[in-house]
């Protein structure tokens, strides 16, 4: 029996990256992974999404939309400059120290790997407790040469709190309460919490601790999906 060939993913991505205003650079090492993760998914079931196509949309692109909610609006012309505007001071400024980022609960990767390919001034941990998907997340990290990422296997309440997160950040992990609750301890001072969520649940939201404040709740648009996707941003009050 013939083996089929397999789909063109370039075109669907390529649109996909323009429309979240992200350099095409980013295609080939993005469908590297995507490759990496659909050998490993008929072995291991690192996720139920096993069509390419669905893969690039509910993957790749899903992952990358919240990437703007998670860049430094300082000396970087991200923010209100919009993504690759050049500041108008003629004075150079050092670097930045990179920012660190938490996912929790980050499965084979998702959405960690994905920004961590297409944010370099980012550095990304991606904690799991099952073994298969950390060892997943280990092997993308060495074949993609991903120096800015980080796989840990654990438990998230179970780090410690010297490890201090600019962002945590969450993908169906658990309710609002939970994350919040589970990685108060990781949160740096002036820190955020972005939790990535399909459709809203107004309880879910008036359960969260006293102490935590939602300050914005952000449509996402995923270019090829047409379903409701939000990212809650939230801080400890002051």
């Amino acid at each position: 029996m013939a083996r089929s060939t397999p789909p063109d993913l370039s075109p669907a991505l390529t649109a996909g990256l323009k429309a979240l205003r992200l350099p095409l650079e980013y295609a080939p090492r993005l469908l590297a992974f995507q490759t990496e993760l659909e050998k490993w998914n008929f072995t291991y079931n690192l996720t139920a999404i096993r069509d390419p196509r669905e893969m690039v949309t509910r993957h790749l692109l899903d992952s990358l939309a919240v990437l703007p909610l998670l860049r430094r609006e300082a000396g970087s012309g991200y923010g209100g400059q919009g993504m690759g505007a050049v500041s108008p001071s003629p004075i150079p400024h050092p670097p930045s120290p990179l920012l660190k980022i938490l996912d929790v609960g980050a499965g084979a990767g998702l959405p960690c790997i994905p920004l961590a390919i297409v944010a370099p001034e980012l550095h990304l941990s991606g904690i799991d407790s099952v073994g298969k998907k950390v060892r997943f997340m280990r092997h993308a990290q060495r074949t993609l040469g991903l120096t800015n990422f980080e796989p840990l296997e654990g438990r998230v309440e179970d780090l410690p709190a010297t490890l201090q997160f600019d962002t945590i950040t969450s993908r169906a992990f658990a309710s609002l309460a939970d994350f919040f609750r589970l990685t108060r301890h990781l949160l740096a001072a002036d820190g955020q919490w972005v939790a990535m969520k399909g459709k809203l649940d107004a309880q879910e939201q008036a359960d969260i601790p006293a102490d935590v404040e939602i300050v914005e709740v952000r449509a996402l648009r995923v270019p090829g999906l047409n379903e409701a996707r939000h990212a809650v941003i939230a801080r400890v009050k002051k």
